[in-house]
């Protein structure tokens, strides 16, 4: 049944339905706003052909019918709140002042970044009960962008592992299907962006944090470069060049829209780039011809892919031959296995400094899950030589790339070695045969570009497996490049109609 703004408002809450729709706008019923791309929605509000508060009761109205299932969203603001600062933005917008890009958008940000007055727990019962003080660099920005904090979206424990269960709120499910898991960290996020639920969404990526769960639940996820999306530091502004904030659509341009509000420049954070992020708000057309990918499938051979992932992954790359590019086989000089030993050297690093201080105290340490003191117990046996020699390992990641884009403009990978797994498993143990030595083993296919710093969109490439579900390839490109994957993976999202016409069947009920 088409919604109308009779049953849209009969459908949400009834603080929602209790708010009158005033000033000079065209009521546009809920499941059209649904449907808008963010880049369309910021222009019809900005056209007043749609309010705030009506942006906001339809997303509303879905979260409340589908998140009880999914679980995306948690630490829920309340509803007549949002309604009110919707109303403020009306009010900004009649009198034509508009706060930025995201004005009147709905956002739930992703529980590893604090949202001044939200609960922060990042999945971790130590920090139940944990409000945050002040916003992050990044939600800041978006907050100033016009963005409206309608709550979290759900992580794993200390956004530890590509699964997003944790004993605050539980199990994400994935969008195209509840029993199998959404991917992680940002896990919460995807699923929230493939229901519509909210128009964008942020993401954090380490070891493919918003690449692995936009793949399995066929929206965008970009890992921006090194120094793109700054965080602002708390301890050495020196150490973190790692995690990076990045941005989740369904489209490329919607993805671009968001990374334009995200990135720019921090006094505080020396190696944040000067570029005007502006630039990513811009037009993403570009002629492709005669251009070159190169496909690095599973390294040689040298990673196991459950069955039906590569062939999946293949068929995707038929996309870029449509918009006129070369696509060969590739390879990369530094090996897999090195690469690996120097993720986790570095990772171990990274990781158990931000836990070390829980693990110290008996009680607290009680509370962590197994993959958090792992990290810890790998930090607090790193001596200074295999420090060196990881970081040294970075470097040949990085040359080994830069070798590679000699021939190649850009290069492909698998986001995942399987499609989402069940749920209820903690991680998967064993892919084609091969056993999987720690938590994350099964996400190694992401941490190389994680490792060099590069650009990398992850894309929808497709459904495979017994389950048919989703998967995804990485676009790769060289350091700082951000706009040039933008602008290829539009041109491959315009060859590919299937995935905006691939929604979930959650969504697809209510709709019909």
């Amino acid at each position: 049944m088409k919604m109308t703004r009779r049953t849209l408002l009969a459908a949400a809450p009834a603080a929602i339905a209790s708010q009158a729709v005033a000033g000079p706008v065209r009521a546009m019923p809920g499941s059209d706003i649904l449907a808008m791309t963010a880049v369309d929605l910021a222009a019809a509000i900005r056209r007043r052909d749609v309010s705030s508060r009506e942006v906001m009761a339809a997303h509303l109205a879905r979260v409340d019918a589908l998140n009880p299932k999914f679980n995306a969203i948690v630490s829920r603001v309340d509803a007549e709140q949002l309604l009110r600062e919707a109303a403020a933005q009306d009010e900004d917008a009649a009198k034509g002042r508009f706060r930025g890009p995201l004005h009147g958008f709905p956002h739930a940000v992703k529980d590893t970044a604090p949202a001044k007055g939200i609960a922060h727990t990042q999945g971790s019962p130590l920090l139940r009960d944990n409000i945050a003080a002040a916003d992050s660099l990044v939600v800041g920005r978006m907050r100033a962008a016009g963005a409206i904090f309608t709550g979290k979206t759900n992580v794993p424990e200390f956004a530890l592992g590509s699964h997003s269960f944790n004993p605050v709120f539980g199990t994400t499910r994935n969008a195209y299907d509840p029993r199998k898991s959404a991917g992680g960290s940002s896990g919460g996020a995807a699923v929230a962006l493939a229901l519509r639920m909210m128009p964008l969404a942020d993401g954090s990526d380490f070891g493919g944090s918003l690449r692995n769960p936009a793949a399995w639940n066929n929206v965008f996820g970009f890992r921006p470069s090194f120094g793109r999306v700054p965080s602002a530091p708390s301890g050495d502004v020196f150490g973190q060049t790692f995690a990076t904030s990045g941005p989740m659509a369904r489209t490329v341009r919607d993805t671009a829209l968001l990374l334009s509000v995200q990135a720019g420049q921090d006094p505080r954070v020396p190696f944040s780039l000067k570029d005007d992020p502006k630039v990513f708000a811009g037009p993403l057309e570009r002629a492709w011809k005669d251009k070159r990918i190169g496909w690095l499938g599973d390294l040689g051979g040298a990673l196991p892919m459950e069955p039906g992932v590569l062939e999946t992954c293949e068929k995707a790359l038929a996309a870029f031959r449509a918009i006129g590019m070369r696509v060969d086989a590739a390879t990369l000089d530094e090996p897999a296995e090195a690469m690996w030993r120097t993720a986790v050297t570095l990772r171990h690093g990274s990781v158990g400094p931000d836990l070390i201080g829980f693990a110290d105290k008996a009680e607290q340490r009680a509370q962590m899950k197994p993959e958090a003191l792992w990290e810890v117990e790998g930090y607090r046996k790193l001596t200074a030589v295999e420090i060196t020699e990881a970081q040294m390992g970075r470097t040949r990641i990085f040359e080994a790339f830069r070798k590679a884009f000699a021939t190649f403009d850009f290069l492909i990978l698998p986001t995942a070695q399987v499609f989402p797994f069940d749920a209820d498993l903690r991680w998967p143990n064993e892919i084609a045969g091969r056993k999987m030595d720690s938590y994350h083993r099964w996400m190694e296919v992401t941490l190389p570009v994680t490792m060099a710093g590069l650009p990398a969109l992850s894309v929808p490439a497709g459904f495979g497996g017994p389950h048919k579900l989703p998967i995804g390839v990485q676009i790769i490109g060289p350091a700082h490049a951000d706009l040039a994957v933008l602008q290829v993976g539009h041109a491959y999202e315009q060859a590919s109609p299937w995935i905006r016409q691939t929604v979930p069947a959650a969504v697809a009920a209510i709709a019909g």
